[in-house]
């Protein structure tokens, strides 16, 4: 089996088109198996490069067998220059094409991409409904009062989650939105104020129900020692990128000050990424995208390498339907997974009628897909109304 051609696609999110670029990939081959890839840079700043590094890494794979995933894996991130570099847009790139090709080993071999990790650990994965200050299926936010979130946190449970994530520091009083530089250093007790009151009235409400609480590294080490005394205080079961991850010393600080366990991974790429934390066991949830942290191939690894030292892992979910998919079939697979991130935007119709199937949990658990390989591919819909479009044929090799 060759590979014969790759298209790469900047897709239309329709309603959510401003903010979020989802940028995918399908690669094809001589037998006529083909598999789709994504490369996690669908919202932020960083889509056109990430459209860029798929068509440009797409170049190296015309001709070669893509059931050969790790020579092609090593070959790019050795062999392109600033593959050993790392960056977002390097292991987005990446990630893109290994999904694809994982899919088409699958999809070769009958069987589910689950099966190629190991096989499966579990049937079911529970969820948790990510991301409440924005909305939640069909209630849509921002809000501001506690009695706000206590009323999101009700819909959710009412849809059968028993798992929630909230930013307690995006929106003000008045659901305006809070400026960065005031959730820095020596906050503002208002600021503090505000978010037990949040707190408080939730964990009043749902005694039993488990919280993440999502700073989304805006905060400081002092800032978050501070905030982080409220998850102690009020039993949150992970704080989720409290500081920044250019620096895994103040991660570290920061886990010998508070009990909560800490949770980070979506702008952490690959295992040498990884190791930096977990060497020091800063974090305990890890939360790598499948999209930008070097494919299924590097996520399998990254999750092995956090089980020697007793970390969980939660797959973070937070692009379009094949991000959801190649999730779904690591966090099947192996044996310390946690819980699976349900985000708000992949409740919402503009996310998901680019995939052909419409994979949602059921009374917050995933049913594992066990079709061959990810389960899950772009729509015609997708395709036929994507924004850009670039067609590879020709082949390039990687040189450095």
């Amino acid at each position: 089996m060759k590979i014969t051609k790759v298209d790469v696609w900047v897709l239309n999110a329709g309603a959510q088109a401003e903010m979020r670029k989802p940028i995918c990939c399908r690669v094809y081959t001589d037998e006529g198996i083909y598999g789709d890839g994504e490369a996690g840079i669908a919202y932020g700043t960083g889509w056109r490069a990430a459209y860029g590094m798929v068509i440009d890494m797409a170049h190296h794979i015309i001709g070669k067998d893509p059931m050969n995933t790790e020579a092609i894996w090593e070959e790019i991130f050795k062999g392109t220059f600033w593959g050993q570099g790392g960056g977002v847009v390097v292991f987005a790139g990446m990630s893109a094409i290994d999904i694809a090709l994982m899919d088409i080993k699958g999809k070769a071999l009958g069987v589910p991409i689950y099966q190629l990790l190991g096989g499966k650990c579990r049937d079911k994965l529970r969820c948790y409904a990510s991301q409440l200050q924005f909305g939640w299926t069909s209630k849509i936010g921002p809000w501001g009062s506690p009695e706000e979130y206590v009323g999101i946190v009700t819909h959710a449970v009412s849809e059968g989650y028993d798992a929630v994530k909230i930013d307690f520091t995006t929106y003000d009083d008045n659901a305006g939105k809070i400026p960065h530089a005031a959730k820095e250093g020596f906050v503002d007790k208002a600021l503090l104020c505000r978010v037990e009151k949040r707190m408080n009235a939730i964990r009043e409400k749902y005694p039993t129900i488990d919280i993440i609480v999502e700073n989304h590294c805006q905060t400081d080490l002092n800032s978050a020692i501070a905030i982080g005394e409220l998850c102690d205080k009020y039993g949150i079961m992970a704080y989720e990128e409290p500081v920044t991850m250019l620096n895994p010393d103040v991660m570290r600080e920061l886990r010998h000050r508070i009990k909560t366990p800490l949770a980070a991974g979506e702008r952490i790429y690959s295992r040498w990424g990884y190791y930096n934390f977990l060497k020091d066991y800063s974090i305990q949830l890890i939360q790598p995208d499948a999209c930008n942290c070097g494919g299924i191939t590097e996520l399998k690894k990254i999750a092995d390498l956090a089980h020697i030292f007793d970390a969980r892992v939660q797959v973070h979910v937070a692009g379009g339907v094949i991000t959801n998919a190649a999730s779904l079939q690591l966090e099947a697979a192996i044996p310390n997974f946690s819980i699976h991130e349900h985000h708000f935007r992949t409740t919402q119709d503009a996310i998901n009628v680019l995939g052909k199937y419409d994979l949602q949990p059921v009374d917050g658990s995933y049913i594992v897909p066990d079709r061959p390989g990810l389960g899950q591919e772009l729509s015609d819909f997708a395709i036929e109304t994507a924004l850009l479009h670039e067609e590879v044929t020709e082949y390039k090799p990687a040189s450095n």
